[in-house]
């Protein structure tokens, strides 16, 4: 397993890097042509499809047999116990506002486990990485989450529910509870990189709802592996399948969970 995961990790590094290296030669160069709407406010460039399809050429090169489940062209009509979940541009919406705050999330799951998260901010050159049961790092350095444990002094970040906007009461009623008892809130635009930031401690907690599963894959691992908490917006196992994700260190995840279950808990 060990071998199998340092292979799996090198392949990770090796596609996050070939996509990043397409993503900062369009950053500030697009045209409204290259630009395309999937819904309200969900944006899709060429760039995002070259970028997939570049790290999908170094996944498939190595692993030829793993399924492949990507944002922009779905997931493979096949069956293997591995499949790798991937974002090419987590933060388009920023990416095509010139706004640098965008990055490729990669994680590659075994049935139900999720064996190798990494997130790659090619803007910072700053990459993560987490191997199950090994740790996580940034750029070779062990990282770990924050040890903060009063709510006061701590820096939260999450995200709008852009996706379901019919849950934008509840969401706000949640967000003025948090905004109230925190230092701050900080809405970075990429769901990836604030759980990359809670693995590292920058962040003290992070909760979104509705995100998709190569959004958060990645950075739940790290976090996990950081020395975090994840869960839904119950206290459950269930993030995947719902989107919903309440991750932090473990002092200050259950004080955002307690605190937001009076208006989230019952979004499934």
């Amino acid at each position: 397993m060990i071998e199998e995961t340092d292979e799996i990790l090198e392949t990770s590094k090796k596609a996050a890097k070939v996509g990043a290296e397409i993503l900062s030669q369009g950053f500030g160069r697009l045209n409204q042509k290259q630009i395309a709407l999937k819904g309200m406010g969900d944006y899709v460039t060429e760039i995002d499809r070259s970028s997939e399809e570049a790290i999908i050429k170094v996944i498939k090169g190595k692993f030829p047999d793993h399924v492949i489940h990507a944002e922009e062209s779905g997931r493979e009509n096949r069956e293997s116990k591995y499949c790798w979940l991937i974002d090419p541009l987590d933060g388009t919406a920023n990416y095509v506002q010139g706004i640098p705050i965008f990055g490729i999330s990669i994680a590659l799951v075994k049935g139900e486990e999720t064996l190798v998260g990494l997130v790659y901010y090619p803007e910072r050159d700053e990459m993560f990485w987490a191997v199950k049961e090994k740790g996580a790092f940034l750029n070779g350095r062990k990282i770990h989450v924050s040890t903060k444990k009063d709510m006061a002094r701590s820096m939260l970040a999450s995200g709008f529910p852009w996706r379901s906007k019919d849950y934008l009461d509840p969401y706000l009623a949640s967000f003025r509870e948090l905004f109230l008892s925190a230092a701050g809130v900080r809405r970075m635009g990429s769901a990836a990189i604030d759980l990359a930031y809670t693995a590292c401690g920058r962040f003290d907690g992070f909760w979104e709802m509705k995100l998709k599963p190569w959004d958060i894959s990645a950075g739940i691992l790290l976090v996990e592996e950081a020395g975090g908490v994840v869960t839904d917006f119950k206290g459950g196992k269930g993030y995947i399948e719902s989107g919903n994700v309440v991750a932090g260190n473990p002092f200050i995840h259950g004080k955002i969970l307690d605190m937001i279950r009076p208006y989230l808990s019952r979004i499934k």
